[in-house]
């Protein structure tokens, strides 16, 4: 099981990748983390897809251990796919299937429509491909939460006092519905933490979930759907706040793609279902590869 790892000159600064199962003969797949200004770390159990290919992932510039570098100016979606585009190209990635999740599913669908060569798929892991439908979507969901968890996310998102502990502890209970059901692992996400980068999120989305007042705002592909022509995969979680209703729709938009829906998941089904979710994303993946 051949491991790499190293980084990548990308515009702005140093990406850091890694590659599982480089030596394998079948198709790379090429994982793009959520956030924006997450990383790859929440994604390590996706080296299980590397049975018969290179899985290969990489932290987008400015989180994880990529360069941080002070420059507002880096953070827009065009920038992110060039960045793809570099990756590719730096570690000679001449094919590929590309799995996005979450935000990695909006940097998917830019650029797969600049119409790239040789990718065999596109795997769309709870999708945001539309930032205002992401906005409604997340009305409906805060107006399943209990009065007063519903008063307090409001009521904090209009006077901006997203920092405050009452909003946390809102955010908390919508966690718990929406985003990952199981007991989480408190060592495991204080590590995490410090892989985030909350200047690149508050710059593309905002300081909230439920409110997109970053350069995201107006993002809208769905009309675009139509175009792609890889293999074509739009997964969610039965209890996902990217929600079954929007992903179906997405999958509507783009005649002859697939549809599955996680159901004891919320937004992580890799992690919440993984036996489930590798299992889902590796027949895909397979027969994705035999299609000539």
């Amino acid at each position: 099981m051949m491991y790499e790892e190293g980084f990548v000159g990308v515009t702005g600064g140093r990406v850091w990748y890694e590659i599982y199962n480089k030596d394998a003969k079948g198709t790379p797949v090429v994982i793009l983390h959520g956030g924006p200004g997450s990383s790859t770390y929440s994604l390590k159990g996706l080296k299980a897809l590397g049975k018969d290919r290179p899985v290969v992932m990489y932290d987008q510039l400015g989180c994880g251990k990529s360069d941080r570098p002070d420059d507002l100016s880096l953070w827009k979606i065009d920038r992110f796919v060039e960045e793809l585009g570099q990756v590719r190209e730096a570690l000679k990635l001449d094919e590929v299937h590309i799995l996005g999740h979450s935000w990695g599913t909006t940097l998917a669908a830019a650029y797969v429509l600049t119409k790239p060569i040789a990718v065999k798929s596109v795997i769309f892991s709870s999708p945001c491909l539309s930032a205002p439908m992401w906005e409604e979507d997340q009305k409906r969901n805060i107006a399943k939460l209990p009065a007063e968890v519903q008063q307090t996310i409001l009521r904090c998102e209009e006077s901006g006092e997203t920092d405050s502990e009452e909003f946390h502890a809102a955010i908390k209970v919508f966690n718990k519905e929406f985003v990952f059901r199981g007991e989480p692992d408190l060592e495991w996400i204080k590590a995490g933490a410090g892989m985030r980068n909350t200047v690149v999120y508050e710059t593309m989305w905002g300081p909230s979930e439920f409110t997109v007042k970053g350069n995201l705002k107006t993002f809208d592909c769905t009309q675009q759907l139509s175009e792609i022509e890889c293999s074509t995969l739009y997964t969610c979680g039965r209890f996902d706040e990217a929600t079954p209703e929007s992903t179906q729709y997405y999958a509507q938009m783009n005649p002859g793609s697939e549809f599955h829906i996680f159901e004891k998941s919320a937004h992580m089904p890799y992690i919440e279902e993984p036996q489930e979710y590798v299992r889902v994303i590796g027949e895909f993946l397979e027969k994705a590869d035999r299609k000539v």
